[in-house]
């Protein structure tokens, strides 16, 4: 459905959109302004160079090369911010570039020489002493050698493929007896350490790693005998690593999978990395037989490949870690003395709302699985399956179930990106013990995060529900923030039951009371909400918007926002990436602010409150705002109906939107600008441990 904006905003209609993919870049940039940061803990800076790293991977893989094969294959069209595809390519290359050199001299520069200082020293092979070259002769020999595997290019061999992102060594080498020069390729393994601990520290305090790469280059002379070792250069590819699956084919899914994974290893070329010190020859030879653009070429500093930080912010360094949150369970499910409590009789008193991972998973989602599993009174368990760590209790307890007689039912989405192998391999185990497992729907990804349990009580069927912002992950769900609501009220279990109906068999018209579900409800819904807002505010009623998600990238949502803004509603945005919104622009968006959250917890969950004209509306579940979620995903939206409930999400946007609140504003021109201190000089509050402040403050209270 189209949007008509009002007249007064007709001039802006060309360049009321930011654009989306130089959005992901700003949000990666606050990432990166972490890691500068020298106030905060330096293993933390550590990680969030890692994180940056890592996310730029994942940006070329997926939307850079996606951009790359629309315009390759003529389906480009203009971006809704008004630039062409090329010039949002050539953008895109600008600032990675700046964005990347800016990540190299941080680590280099900054952050290198105060782990030194910490005693966590990165050398180099010529900064080791002759016992430390010793003992890493002697790791070559037992790990590093017998998984080598040079590849020459001559006319009997052709240019190797260079798999994505993978760290490799260009090696010229000179036969000795006639003189003649030759390439070749070394791959460094990529399940070797990426700094390798150097045998003989004294402890904790006197930690010494040497890159990888570094010991390799040392002993090639082995991998090529009677060769000369002239030149060695370390250089990374970044392929298109994104999966086109046409599920309406008549071969089984999982099986299509499975073979658009082998696929993906030979997706073509977007970034090729090189060390800055780069023979002009070799770099040549690299650009034309990759294919590659000079533009999509980053000369970096080395070490390369950063992402191997991850290994070094993990040491055990509690000093230099931010300090422990002592994660709580919710105060409704804590045993009371040494009693254990059921959390069937605790969701029949109340719907039980809870913050991950301020409060423990564990205790709560997890353990409500797990007694529904054990449970004798239990018939059946129904649950949806995004993305599962590899040890997940979650699956165990789904196993133990259907293994007991009871009916199992779980909907495992295998395209979850990046997570298709580990989610293949969970369905086949699930299937294997017996439980019912579902792929969704054809053509739409199932990203919900639902659990339903029926039990026997009585004469009488009841049903217990679980709607989540995060997967069922337990990993993750110790540094996601999140948001879960667990009830058992009535309507909410018949709408989760039709839902699940419709996911595992044909129910196309299926009504809901309680739910917000896409792809045909929560855009039509929201959009309803934001329009009786409009209304609310000309009635001279209560009126105000305040949303939470992790992107604002829907061009309809973001035109009912600014309409609203135009009628005088105060909009609240907190994002923690993408937003393709102007706030603040006079006749646009002047009532609109937009703010964004980092620290030591990902920000993950999605709120939509709504004051309602005084009878609030507040929804939490799994969409953000963006095409794919409102129109090509399975999403629900559940609203809260407690006024407690209500209460915690108004003081969350009141802390985090605060002025007094350490967090970054969103200007009109696009620009990100962070707020760390007041006018004093005085650091502005932590959203975070404000947050943990206050779950810990309520952990003795049971009351309402």
């Amino acid at each position: 459905m189209a949007i008509n904006l009002p007249a007064s905003v007709d001039n802006f209609d060309a360049d009321r959109f930011l654009d989306r993919e130089l959005s992901w870049l700003a949000f990666n940039q606050r990432v990166l302004e972490m890691a500068e940061d020298p106030n905060l803990y330096l293993l933390e800076r550590v990680n969030f160079l890692a994180i940056f790293a890592s996310n730029l991977d994942e940006f070329f893989m997926v939307r850079v090369a996606g951009l790359k094969r629309r315009i390759a294959t003529g389906l480009a069209v203009t971006s809704p911010s008004g630039l062409s595809p090329q010039d949002v390519l050539t953008q895109i290359s600008q600032e990675g570039h700046r964005l990347q050199e800016r990540h190299a001299k941080t680590f280099i520069d900054d952050i290198k020489p105060q782990l030194k200082e910490k005693g966590i020293k990165l050398v180099r092979w010529a900064a080791l002493e002759d016992s430390e070259k010793a003992s890493l002769s002697d790791y070559f020999q037992n790990q590093i050698f017998p998984v080598l595997t040079p590849l020459a290019v001559d006319p009997a061999h052709p240019f190797p493929y260079i798999s994505g992102l993978s760290l490799n060594l260009a090696v010229v080498i000179r036969n000795k007896t006639t003189g003649k020069e030759h390439f070749a390729r070394v791959k460094v393994p990529p399940l070797l350490p990426r700094f390798v601990r150097i045998p003989g520290n004294t402890g904790i305090h006197d930690v010494r790693f040497v890159p990888l790469e570094d010991i390799i280059g040392e002993f090639l002379g082995q991998l090529f005998p009677g060769m000369e070792v002239l030149q060695q250069h370390t250089f990374r590819v970044t392929r298109n690593e994104d999966l086109e699956v046409d599920e309406d084919e008549g071969e089984n899914l999982l099986v299509a999978l499975e073979k658009e994974l082998l696929r993906r290893r030979f997706g073509p070329p977007v970034r090729l990395e090189v060390a800055n010190d780069i023979n002009p020859q070799v770099l040549e030879l690299l650009i034309r037989e990759l294919d590659i653009n000079d533009e999509d070429v980053y000369h970096l500093p080395s070490p390369l490949d950063l992402t191997g930080l991850f290994e070094i912010s993990g040491i055990k360094r509690p000093e230099l870690h931010f300090p422990p949150h002592q994660v709580i369970t919710n105060r409704f499910l804590k045993p009371v003395e040494d009693d254990t409590i059921s959390i069937f009789n605790a969701m029949r008193q109340r719907d039980i709302l809870l913050h991950h991972p301020y409060e423990s998973f564990a205790t709560s989602v997890q353990a409500f699985v797990e007694e529904a599993a054990a449970d004798p009174k239990v018939l059946a368990i129904k649950q949806t399956l995004y993305r599962t760590s590899g040890d997940s209790p979650i699956v165990d307890a789904l196993i133990a179930a259907a293994e007991a007689g009871k009916q199992v039912l779980a909907l495992v989405e295998i395209k979850a990106r990046f997570d298709e192998q580990n989610n293949i391999a969970w369905a086949r185990k699930l299937e294997q013990a017996g439980v019912h497992v579902v792929y969704g729907i054809v053509g739409l990804k199932t990203h919900c995060k639902l659990a339903l349990v029926i039990r026997q009580e009585g004469n009488q069927l009841r049903r217990y529900c679980h709607i989540g912002t995060g997967n069922y992950n337990p990993k993750t769900a110790r540094f996601y923030e999140d948001y879960g609501i667990l009830t058992s009220r009535e309507a909410v279990g018949e709408d989760l039951t039709k839902l699940f109906n419709q996911l595992s068999g044909y129910a196309p018209e299926a009504t809901f009371k309680t739910l917000l579900v896409s792809p045909n409800g929560v855009r039509e819904g929201l959009t309803e909400r934001i329009e009786r807002e409009i209304d609310f505010k000309k009635a001279g009623k209560d009126a105000h918007i305040s949303l939470k998600m992790n992107s604002l990238v829907d061009e309809e949502i973001i035109d009912s926002l600014y309409r609203a803004s135009n009628a005088g509603v105060t909009v609240e945005v907190l994002v923690r990436g993408m937003c393709s919104l102007r706030p603040g622009v006079p006749g646009l968006s002047e009532n609109i602010r937009v703010r964004s959250v980092l620290g030591r917890y990902l920000e993950h969950s999605r709120i939509f409150s709504f004051a309602g004209g005084g009878d609030p509306a507040v929804f939490i579940g799994s969409a953000d705002m963006m095409h794919r979620n409102l129109d090509r995903r399975v999403e629900a939206l559940v609203r809260l109906s407690q006024p407690d409930h209500i209460r915690e999400m108004k003081a969350l946007f009141e802390l985090a939107m605060s002025d007094a609140a350490a967090t970054w504003h969103l200007g009109s021109d696009g620009a990100w600008v962070r707020h760390q201190y007041d006018a004093n000089g005085k650091p502005l509050i932590d959203v975070q441990d404000k947050t943990m402040f206050d779950v810990y403050a309520k952990r003795n209270s049971r009351s309402a």
